[in-house]
Order: structure tokens, then sequence, then C-alpha cells
């Protein structure tokens, strides 16, 4: 392929998609809502407890009005975003905005380490800040928090307790953004929701606790 072929098929309106999928939402503010996922193919990050690994490589190439046709096909309002990292393909933003225009609610999961100033404002980010169990804590751009809007969230997955007492003295230094909702989650495979909810109830952290949803209802099922 010459070099302009190449430029031609990374400047297109299309993006590289593992999966299309209809399901519940299990995080965040939308929890609950049937939602259309959206999950990009890439990543940059490899956070231990990682459940979408296979969104690492392959996919297919999809055009924008491809994807406004399969999200449609589905026929709810709400679109989420997701990977992999969706900000580490450069035509993500757009993709978001012309899910906007067409009238949709749109979220992105985010890891927050890549810069979030440019997604449309209409779109609801949920950033993950990732905790030192993640083996990725030293990504974080804290500068992405002042790029929060009021309605956008922020959340923690929660490993054990020093990931815990690192997200809360987050919490506690006034470092997050007044008037967002912050969620604790509680890794699937590492730390009991109970023992999470315990800590919190123990220190009155004004955080919401919330478990995957998705995960109760299926399990480890992909696409789901």
């Amino acid at each position: 392929m010459s070099a302009s072929a190449r430029s031609d098929l990374q400047s297109a309106d299309r993006l590289k998609i593992t999966e299309v999928f209809l399901s519940i939402q299990g995080e965040a503010s939308e929890v609950g809502w049937p939602t259309v996922f959206v999950r990009l193919t890439g990543c940059p990050l490899r956070c231990s407890y990682c459940d979408t690994a296979y969104a690492f490589h392959g996919g297919r190439w999809m055009s924008f009005d491809e994807l406004l046709a399969e999200v449609g096909a589905h026929g709810v309002e709400r679109v989420c975003v997701t990977g992999g990292e969706p900000l580490a393909q450069r035509n993500c933003g757009e993709f978001l905005t012309r899910l906007c225009d067409a009238g949709y609610r749109v979220s992105l999961e985010t890891s927050g380490a890549l810069d979030v100033a440019g997604v449309d404002p209409r779109v609801v980010k949920v950033m993950d800040l990732k905790t030192p169990g993640s083996g990725e804590s030293d990504r974080n751009l804290m500068e992405n928090l002042v790029s929060l809007g009021s309605g956008d969230v922020i959340k923690f997955v929660i490993c054990d307790r020093r990931d815990y007492d690192w997200a809360k003295s987050l919490v506690d230094s006034g470092a997050l953004p007044a008037g967002r909702e912050v969620f604790f989650s509680p890794s699937w495979e590492q730390l009991g929701a109970r023992d999470l909810a315990e800590w919190v109830l123990a220190d009155r952290l004004p955080v919401r606790i919330q478990v995957q949803l998705h995960k109760i209802l299926w399990g480890e099922e992909p696409g789901r």
C-alpha cells in the first residue's frame, strides 16, 4: 500500500471495531439502561484486571455510516463507546459527535490516560482513574480532571486496601473536581464488594459503590 493510500485510510470516517452489541449498562450513572455498546479495538494500557483483552488486537474497519446504521438497528437511545481505549483512535471524537448529532444519549468509557479536552461536551465521560493495583496509575493525566463537565463521572476500580486508601486520599484532598459523581468499583476477582462497602461506610466517604451489573447477569460472556 502506498503512503498516500495509508494516509487516506487513516483519515477516512472510519474506526476499527471489535464488536457492536446491545446489553444493559452495568456501570456508572447510566447503570441499568438498555444500551448499544460500540467497542473500539486497541489500547495503550495493560491493566492487571482487564476483562477485555480480546479488544487489544484484530477488529474490522467500519465507516461511520455503517456504524450508525448498526447502532440504529438496535432501536434504543443510549450508546456507550468503549474499548480498549476509544480515544487511542484519532477519529473517535468525530464519531462521538456524529452520534450526538443523530440524537443519541452518548457516553464514553475512557481510562483518562489520553486527553479528553476535545470530546464533545454532550458526551458523558466516564473517566476511570487508574489505581496502583492496575499497574497503570502512572499513566493518569490528572489535568484531564479540569475537562470534566457537570454530568461526567470519575471511577476507581479498587483491587485491595492499598487502592482504597490511594483513591480515598484523592477524594479527601479535594483534588477531584467538585460536584462530579465518584464511583468506587471492586475489581471483580480481587476484592469482595462487601469489603469495599464496609470501608466506605466506616470512613463515611462521599462516593457511590457500584458493582458490574452486566457480570452479575451474564458473567464473563463476551459481548454482553
